[in-house]
Parts: structure tokens; sequence; C-alpha cells
């Protein structure tokens, strides 16, 4: 027993030792480099254990005091981190050809048949290419204005449905309807079939949409911590290969029913999907668009687009029944501009400001997109300290929204801020970045806040919104979620009250 104890004391001694002398070395090489400063980390976990639960509210707490930039250890992955508008510029503008790669990680590269997709692909020839057919066919202005009464049914079957709960007195889980709603929009803007037929039927790609979120935010063991990188503790492979062969056969029913009626020459729509073959077999591309690109794409479509404009429709209305003041100038601007007799549609948004300030006073302080990640490609100085190649970079994106040196009353919701000052959500203002910005911003930007302006403002035309099962509830709660987005921590259930009956636009 006394030998056992003999050695146990001198493997701490060696412990203690060795962590000692490798923070003593980081330290020397940090300043002989000028590495931004980093605060004391644990062996083999590095700062892992400082992220709970909720990493960009932590992030946020560590720069408080070290300042607006600084370096961590995720496991073995160098990270640095800003909240600050200045140097996220540095990163995202002046110094953007460091930092045009985005991190991976193993659930997303196998989720898109190894990186094949455009969201998550490295910058290069293929992501050029697939920019320029997104930019200038797929989301463009003429195809979004082609597709605009696919968004505009969807929008008049959700009011329908509210109105049906309205009547029987039936409180309504936002989170779930809304999910529902934008699913539908752009599953039929996609490839022309609904999720969701029946009301209380959620479709297979609802499901699985579901599924890919939670599996894509999860944390990882093996993609942070070296000696685990080959293991699969946590049981993600089983999950991950489950998924991925119901998408993959989903996806593959549904492209074999396209190529089918564009060789009868029957029943071809006008969808995303029939623009994507019509690249694929166009001979004159300088790239050709495998199967498999086209799959991936689908999966981005679908995971970028789903949630996030469900997600912040729900935040702005969660804001507007904590301030009914707010809600009634909303409510008064519209009735002024629309009236009452019809239902207000995306060509009344251009004269609806306060509605539009509404949703950028949302995105500011409750960004889909809470961090910018990137992944730097050569060394680099940034803000006077050098950032070495091969490092994840994280933007603050919900820090910036909330910085007291650039928004007056910052944690106030107050969307008079926005008619006082005009600023754009497109990555030209650093203190605002919900979609991104550079090269890299999200090229859905204009279907996105097409699709949340239009349903927040008939939400808000036709309904009084009564918080809780019983509509007793004086506020809502603002609690944050955990995940990839910026979930609401308690879904938001309302019981909505008619106020008026408009007309559907007639489609």
């Amino acid at each position: 027993m006394a030998d056992f104890h003999g050695y146990f004391i001198l493997f701490l001694i060696w412990l203690i030792s060795t962590i000692f002398i490798r923070s003593f070395l980081k330290s020397i090489r940090a300043k002989k480099l000028n590495l931004p400063p980093t605060l004391f980390s644990l062996p083999i976990i590095g700062h892992l254990h400082l992220l709970a639960p909720i990493p960009h509210q932590a992030f946020h707490k560590i720069s408080l005091k070290y300042g607006p930039v600084f370096r961590l250890f995720l496991g073995s992955i160098p990270c640095v981190v800003t909240g600050s508008p200045e140097v996220a510029k540095e990163f995202l503008k002046t110094s953007e050809n460091a930092y045009l790669d985005r991190p991976q990680n193993s659930a997303v590269a196998y989720l898109t048949y190894g990186s094949k997709d455009f969201s998550f692909a490295p910058y290069g020839s293929y992501w050029k290419f697939m920019k320029k057919i997104v930019m200038s066919q797929l989301l463009n202005g003429t195809t979004l204005d082609l597709l605009l009464p696919v968004r505009q049914d969807e929008i008049n079957r959700f009011i329908k449905s509210l109105e049906r709960k309205a009547k029987a007195g039936h409180a309504v889980d936002l989170d779930v309807e809304l999910v529902k709603m934008t699913n539908n929009v752009i599953s039929r803007m996609l490839m022309t079939e609904r999720c969701s037929e029946e009301e209380d039927e959620a479709g297979e790609m609802k499901k699985l949409v579901t599924e890919i979120a939670e599996i894509t935010g999860k944390f990882n063991l093996s993609d942070y911590i070296w000696i685990f990188k080959n293991l699969d503790l946590q049981g993600f492979g089983k999950q991950l290969k489950g998924i991925h062969g119901r998408f993959d056969a989903l996806i593959e029913r549904i492209m074999k029913e396209h190529e089918e009626a564009r060789k009868q020459k029957t029943g071809v729509v006008k969808d995303l999907l029939n623009m994507l073959l019509d690249v694929a077999e166009d001979q004159s591309m300088e790239i050709k668009l495998t199967r498999e690109n086209i799959k991936a794409f689908i999966l981005d479509i679908f995971a970028a687009g789903t949630d996030t404009s469900a997600i912040t429709t729900e935040w702005a209305l969660s804001e507007l029944i904590n301030h009914p003041n707010i809600m009634k100038k909303a409510v008064e601007e519209i009735d002024k501009v629309v009236g009452k007799d019809r239902l207000l549609q995306e060509s009344d948004i251009p004269n609806l400001p306060y509605l539009q300030a509404i949703v950028k006073e949302t995105l500011r302080l409750h960004p889909t997109g809470p961090m910018i990640p990137r992944q730097s490609t050569e060394d680099c100085t940034i803000a006077g300290y050098h950032i070495p190649a091969n490092t994840t970079i994280f933007v603050n994106v919900w820090a910036l929204g909330r910085d007291p040196n650039h928004w007056e009353n910052a944690l106030e919701f107050r969307p008079e801020r926005f008619e006082e000052c005009h600023l754009d959500v497109r990555g030209q203002h650093f203190h605002m970045l919900p979609f991104g910005s550079g090269r890299r911003m999200c090229p859905g930007t204009s279907l996105a806040l097409q699709v949340i302006h239009a349903t927040l403002g008939c939400m808000i035309q036709c309904f009084e919104w009564k918080a809780g099962e019983d509509g007793k509830l004086i506020r809502v709660d603002m609690e944050e979620g955990v995940g990839i987005t910026l979930p609401r921590a308690n879904p938001l259930v309302c019981l909505p009250v008619a106020r008026l009956n408009p007309i559907p636009l007639s489609i």
C-alpha cells in the first residue's frame, strides 16, 4: 500500500509539472508571436468547460474580462473569438481572403455527402461556381417573384389555420406552426411538394430537418479532442447513418419523379430542383454538378431556410407581446397602409417602415445565427495580434448587436432606433450582422426577409395575441435555448383572438 501511495504522489508531481511546463512554454510562445490574450486551460479539454450552457453568452462574458479579441482551445482546436464590430470588420472585410473557409464538424461533412454542398464547401472553384448559380438563377429577384404565389398561398393557409384555432378557443404552439409553415414554403419552392398536407401530419422532410438541426448542433467529442478522433463514444455514427439514409431515399424519389416528368415533358414545374437539373444537364457549364452535389444543396436550403425564418418571427411576436405599445403602433400602421378588407402581402412591405424596424430590432437582439464561424487559411495580423493559419474564428454576432458602444440602451427593444438611423442588415454595418458579411454572406437573405415580414405582418393584422395556454400571462419569458441557431428555451404558446377577417390575396 505504501508503494502505491508513493507511485501515486510521483504521478501527481509529474502531471502537475507537465501542465505547468506546457502552460509556461505556451505563454512564452504567445508573447513571442503576439497572440491574443487567453485564460488558463485544462489538459485535453482546453476551455470546453467554459462554454456551457450557451456558447455565445459564455464568449461574451469572457470578453468582458479579456477584451474584444481573445484566444481559446476547444479541446485541441485553437480558436479566436471577437464580439467587437471593429475587429469583425478586419476578419470579414479587410482581411477577408484569409477567412473564407468555414470549419466543419463530422456530422455536417457526413450529411452533405462529404462536404459536396454549398454552405460548407471550401472556398474555391466549386464554391464560386455554385455562388454564381445561386445568385444568378436560384435565388435572384426574378425567381423569387416567380415563386411569390407559393409563399402567399402558404401564408394564406397558415392564417386560415390560426382562424380555426381562434374560433375554437384553442392555444397555438407557434414554434410548431411556424416551422410547419416555413417548411412548406421551402419545400414547395424547391420541389413542388408540401412537407405537411394534413394539419396534424408532420411530413418526413420536416422530421428530417428537425433531426439534422439537432445532431449538427450537438457537441461531438471526436471533433474536438484528438484522442477520440476515430472513436464514436456518443453513438453519433449510427444516428447519422440513419438520418442520411432516410434523407437520401426521400430526395432520390423526388429527383426521379422530376426526371421522369422532364423525359415525358409533362407536369414540369419551374421549381428550384428543376433549375438545378437544368444546370447539371448543361454541357456548357464549367463545372459538372453531380447527383450528390444537388442532394447536398437541397439539404442546405432546407436546413438554412426553415428554422431561421420561423425563429425570427417567433422572437418578434414575443417582443411585441411584451411591448403592447409597440404592437399597437404596428397594427395602426398596417391598418392605415393595407386597410382591413384584404390580407397584407409582400408588395406592401416597402410602405410599412415600422414593421421593417421591428424585424431589424428583432434581428439585432435575437440573430438566428448568433455566431459566424470561419477558418483561417493563412497567417494574418488582426487588431495587432498574430492569428496563425488553421485557427477557427468565431465572430459573436449576438454580442455585436448588444454592444453599448454602438447601441444606446442596447438591451432595450426599441424599433424606433431604426427609424432614426437607416441601417441595413446585409453585412455593411459591422455592429449588426444577422446574415453575415462578405462573399460568404447568406445568399437567402432576400427570401428570408420576405417571408418574415409577410408572416409577422399578417399575424398582427389578423389577430390579438394572448400569452399562455389560457391567454392570461402578462408577459412571455425571453430565455434563449441551446442550438446552432437561436431558439427560444420555451416555445411561444399563445391564444389567438380574431381581430378582423380580411379577404386573402387570390393566387
